[in-house]
């Protein structure tokens, strides 16, 4: 073999060699790219959506919250409404109750009075008056009157008098009005104290020094009388009781 041949040969060996080496450095190079990781590229449109998104997200938790309040201040509306809707029906029941109960007295007044009216008894000014047929001492006819729930009358004013001597006729009627305790003074069987009277001229005037500490109605007014005397009596009693 020539020079010229070997010269060549030797620049064939180099190229190839420089041609292994550059390919291995490019593969060596393409093998780093793969490997290195890639940092995600924004654009511009991509910003606006995650703004976007969070505004969303931050929308979203605010009507969260107000719907949370809503319903909580309707639950204790509701609870409150509730509340009170409970205490009036208690009330209104109560007031059922009650006006159930008056309704009941008022018929039972009601059938007492109609019975009593029955019996013979009177009405005036929400009292009952019963004036006897028979003649009794103020003793008996005052225990004949309370035997009846009542008691011999009591005359507070012109009016009660004018109505007694209405349904007396004018004939003497035992009251309860006597002296008995402390002569003198003048009580009625209630235990008050006489304050007006109607006593006729002349009374009460213990007549002859006897003992005359019970009060009798006659026409002109009152009189005391010895309370053994036998006379008819009124009783009377409230319609309340």
């Amino acid at each position: 073999m020539d020079s010229e041949d070997r010269i060549e040969r030797i620049v064939d060996i180099y190229i190839s060699a420089e041609a292994v080496r550059e390919m291995k450095f490019k593969k060596d190079t393409e093998d780093f790219n793969t490997a290195k990781p890639q940092t995600p590229q924004h654009t511009g449109s991509d910003g606006v959506k995650i703004r976007s998104s969070r505004a969303a997200g931050v929308c979203l938790g605010l009507l969260c919250v107000l719907l949370l309040t809503a319903v909580l201040v309707l639950c204790v509306f509701i609870y409150t409404k509730s509340t009170n809707y409970t205490q009036e029906r208690q009330q209104l029941l109560t007031k059922i109750t009650n006006l159930t109960e008056e309704r009941d007295q008022l018929k039972s007044e009601r059938n007492e009075l109609q019975k009593r009216l029955a019996d013979g008894w009177k009405y005036y000014q929400s009292s009952l008056y019963f004036i006897s047929s028979e003649k009794k001492s103020w003793t008996e006819s005052r225990r004949y009157c309370r035997e009846r729930g009542a008691d011999l009358i009591i005359i507070n004013n012109t009016e009660e008098q004018e109505f007694v001597k209405i349904i007396s006729g004018g004939s003497e009627v035992w009251i309860g009005l006597t002296d008995i305790e402390v002569e003198g003074r003048w009580k009625w069987v209630d235990g008050s104290s006489m304050t007006s009277g109607f006593w006729a001229s002349g009374e009460p005037n213990s007549y002859r020094g006897k003992e005359e500490d019970c009060a009798i109605n006659r026409s002109s007014g009152w009189a005391d009388f010895s309370c053994d005397y036998m006379s008819k009596w009124i009783c009377e009693k409230s319609v309340l009781k």
